[in-house]
């Protein structure tokens, strides 16, 4: 059995005081009915479980309805950090789930091809993520801004979601994190000791953060 959990139930500060970008309008839906429908028809996904913000379980379930999502298992709330959100995706999985695929519902450019070429990785890899490399040179700033070094940027990647672990590698790695806080599932199975596939994504697969992103999606999804 393999799950998918999309996470939508981030604060969306850089968009504007109680704005959820997860619900604004992206070419006549909503931005996270993107995510929705590239897992729905992704044949390697057999359920889906939806984390939202407490006050949008209700519009959940219409978005859901409205366009149809068979594979839909259960909708939560998520919690105050992404890793806590995570949580309560995986707490709302079946037990017999062997594999589960995480997605920021931020990032509607997804396609079904990657979602199924990252479902069928893992089986192989045990905890795989999509990545862009970075063709920019880089540099580390220092205090007052002011260049230290340039880094390597041939071991340079940016990483982007989805990502999909063993169940039980991502369980026993939010469960050894304590009180730590990170930015994205690979690094809580990193800092377990577990390497990670990386796969190059190379469609447009950014993620939603302000107004900008959104109409810059919007062009590329009409």
């Amino acid at each position: 059995m393999t799950a998918a959990i999309i996470l939508a139930a981030g604060k969306s500060e850089r968009m504007g005081t109680g704005t959820d970008k997860a619900f604004l309008s992206l070419v006549n839906k909503p931005v996270v009915a993107w995510s929705l429908l590239a897992f729905e028809r992704c044949p390697d996904i057999d359920r889906i479980v939806l984390v939202v913000r407490k006050d949008q379980l209700v519009a959940s379930k219409a978005v859901v309805k409205m366009f149809g999502i068979s594979k839909l298992h259960a909708i939560v709330a998520g919690g105050a950090r992404r890793q806590d959100s995570v949580q309560a995706g995986l707490d709302a999985c079946d037990v017999d789930t062997r594999f589960v695929v995480i997605h920021d519902g931020a990032r509607p450019c997804v396609s079904p091809e990657t979602v199924s070429e990252v479902a069928k990785a893992v089986r192989r890899f045990g905890a795989v993520t999509v990545g862009r490399r970075i063709t920019d040179t880089v540099k580390r700033i220092v205090k007052g801004s002011f260049i230290e070094c340039t880094e390597d940027r041939e071991k340079l990647w940016v990483v982007q979601t989805p990502q999909a672990f063993l169940m039980k590698t991502i369980r026993a790695a939010y469960m050894a994190l304590g009180k730590s806080e990170v930015t994205d599932d690979c690094q809580a199975v990193e800092l377990m000791g577990e390497t990670v596939k990386v796969l190059e994504c190379r469609q447009p697969n950014f993620k939603i953060t302000t107004v900008e992103d959104l109409q810059l999606a919007g062009a590329l999804l009409k």
